[in-house]
């Protein structure tokens, strides 16, 4: 028997051992150095922090210019609405997902035809648009506007992209031809930042990143992103109570502060008259003069800090670029703290360290615990995770990172395992890949002799669609077709064993048991029957090829397991129940049928599926006949029960 205990005692020891070792000479480095340390701790966190709160604009900003760089290189985007327009609002909706800061992502063209897409996840948003309850998602469409029909509207989305109302507006007032982010894309011919400015359909001052097709440079994309939205990523509090920061343009003019009560003024002075910074805004904040000036200090324009009295009290600065690939050149971010709240800080540490020193000992057996019971939920996280991956659940969010580089470390291999083992179950039926990673999954591997249900299917005249189509038309509509079955059958119980070129081989019974496999088996036919003809409906639509399928189904003694070589096998069943089902399938070309089933399948399922008899049949390279029936649907009786 191994000797064990829970690692809280491990971690127990070693802390109380360690902190009988260490707290006298911590203590006396907190009396000497504690005021010193304070003050360049604050320095550090506030560089830190700065460094966070800039790059947490520059990445809202890198979002949007990246998101209008991928959309100028879209073809379907350059065509003016109505055309493509189910690919404009899944792209443009796509990018709101990704952008989460943008205010709504647009396109406007040169015979004045706009597409927008707006967030309305924000209440002055839906409000300003009046938009019915559910709305996620808002689509301003412009089109036809010299034609005698022109196309004027609003379309509100729930958050599954389905419509829940459409109103006429009206577009003689808004042009976007005149708007000023289109005309500073036309005219500089490449990516170009505007604002703040207020929006023609928000009625609210925003940032705008807006750039040029790149087959078409009359076409411009545009995103926006609210300068309410740029507010809240210059909340500095965590460093200080009283530590503010803001953003100014190349000119020195305010834009956006931390300040909720400034910056609601700034959005009111832009929402009242565009132009007025200048006199108004920047009278906002005492120390914008001096902030200005230290840009002009090459010792302080890029992120150095500086010392400044302000307000008769000694500050903090620190002054970094915030340009973004070139657009927003000139703007700066500046944090502000005062110098008070990061050295009473550590004065109120100090003297509590020396109130704390009597039960250092008590908190380190504490902390201790918890870092124990942290440690030891991470690793219960793991077993879990490991489970689930025995399981095949692969729905839930991977184990989450952790402090600890070895837990990380047996986190990713599980997450390697659970990609693997995911993958894995795309080309092997997922119940014989839960087996073989079961401890005792040894036994897949082992043929058995047992009863079984086999479909097999086919699709008329593929060589011909191989010849008329590309390949990639081909395999488009394969892929479409191959996920419907593969879905069809999953539904029914059935088990995907193989795709054999353009048909699939699908069998119940194994491996997993299913009592009434041949019944399931027959509903799986024709509910592929019927699936495959919705889905050529849809092919007529779209110009792709009709798959007229054809079906095989039999019942029947096989030897089911893994064969092949020792070093690559592959889990299948033998025998002439298989064969059988097969031949069947391709009986249908003679019969003109589409569903064709043995009596042995007839002789399962008793009264619950209506069929129509075939007589015998001398199938290829088999001495007995095969009593031959049509499976033609279910039975009144079984829909009724």
């Amino acid at each position: 028997m191994h000797w064990s205990k829970p690692l809280r005692v491990h971690l127990g020891v070693l802390v109380v051992a360690s902190l009988l070792c260490t707290s006298t000479p911590i203590i006396w480095m907190a009396f000497r150095h504690g005021s010193d340390a304070a003050v360049q701790a604050g320095a550090r966190q506030m560089r830190e922090m700065s460094q966070l709160l800039i790059e947490g604009y520059r990445n809202t900003l890198q979002g949007g210019v990246e998101a209008v760089a991928f959309a100028s290189a879209l073809p379907q985007i350059s065509t003016p609405p109505p055309q493509d327009m189910k690919a404009k609002q899944e792209f443009f909706r796509e990018v709101l997902h990704n952008v989460p800061d943008a205010t709504s992502v647009y396109a406007g063209y040169p015979d004045g035809s706009y597409l927008q897409f707006i967030n309305t996840e924000r209440q002055d948003v839906r409000r300003i648009l009046a938009a019915p309850d559910g709305t996620a998602f808002a689509i301003r469409t412009i089109a036809k506007r010299d034609s005698a029909d022109p196309i004027s509207m609003f379309e509100f989305l729930d958050s599954k992209a389905n419509l829940i109302e459409k109103r006429s507006v009206e577009y003689s007032s808004f042009d976007p031809r005149q708007r000023p982010w289109y005309q500073a894309a036309v005219q500089d011919g490449m990516p170009v930042s505007v604002g703040p400015y207020i929006t023609s359909t928000l009625k609210v001052p925003t940032l705008t990143i807006a750039a040029p097709m790149k087959d078409n440079a009359q076409v411009i994309v545009g995103i926006n992103i609210h300068l309410e939205t740029v507010s809240r990523l210059l909340d500095a509090r965590s460093i200080s109570p009283r530590a503010r920061s803001y953003i100014v343009d190349a000119g020195g003019d305010l834009v956006a502060h931390s300040d909720p009560d400034i910056m609601n003024r700034i959005i009111d002075i832009w929402s009242r008259r565009a132009g007025a910074m200048e006199a108004t805004a920047n009278g906002f904040d005492t120390s914008l003069q001096t902030v200005n000036g230290l840009r002009q200090d090459p010792a302080f324009a890029n992120g150095g800090l500086a010392r400044i009295s302000l307000d008769g009290e000694t500050h903090l600065v620190q002054v970094a670029p915030v340009s973004v690939d070139g657009l927003f050149k000139g703007s700066a971010a500046a944090i502000i703290v005062p110098m008070e709240d990061l050295v009473a800080e550590a004065n109120r540490l100090l003297v509590r360290n020396l109130l704390v020193a009597s039960g250092f000992l008590v908190a380190g057996v504490v902390a201790s615990v918890t870092l124990s019971r942290m440690v030891s939920r991470s690793l219960n996280r793991l077993a879990d995770e490991a489970r689930r991956i025995g399981d095949l659940d692969f729905g839930g969010k991977p184990v989450t990172h952790s402090w600890i580089t070895e837990i990380n470390t047996l986190g990713t291999a599980l997450a390697a395992s659970r990609h693997a083992i995911s993958q894995f179950a795309l080309y092997v039926p997922r119940e014989v890949v839960r087996r073989i990673v079961n401890p005792e999954g040894r036994t897949v591997f082992r043929g058995i002799r047992q009863d079984v249900t086999v479909l097999f299917t086919d699709i008329r005249d593929f060589t011909s669609i191989s010849e008329q189509h590309s390949p990639e038309e081909v395999v488009d509509t394969l892929s479409a077709y191959f996920e419907l079955l593969n879905t069809t059958a999953e539904r029914h119980g059935g088990t995907v064993v193989q795709y054999l070129g353009d048909s699939i081989f699908v069998m119940w019974n194994a491996p997993v048991e299913d009592a009434d496999h041949a019944e399931h088996g027959c509903r799986c036919a024709l509910a592929m029957k019927g699936a495959v003809d919705e889905l050529n409906a849809e092919n007529r639509q779209n110009g792709r090829p009709e798959l007229v399928t054809r079906f095989g189904l039999h019942t029947g003694p096989a030897v089911v397991g893994s064969f092949g070589a020792i070093s690559r096998q592959q889990y299948t069943a033998m025998g002439d129940t298989i064969n059988v089902a097969s031949r069947l399938e391709g009986l249908n070309k003679d019969y003109d049928t589409s569903i064709l089933v043995s009596a042995a399948i007839r002789e399962a399922v008793g009264d619950c599926f209506e069929m129509r008899s075939l007589g015998l049949v001398q199938l290829k390279g088999r001495a007995e006949k095969v009593d031959l029936w049509e499976l033609v649907g279910e039975s009144n009786s079984s829909q009724s029960a």
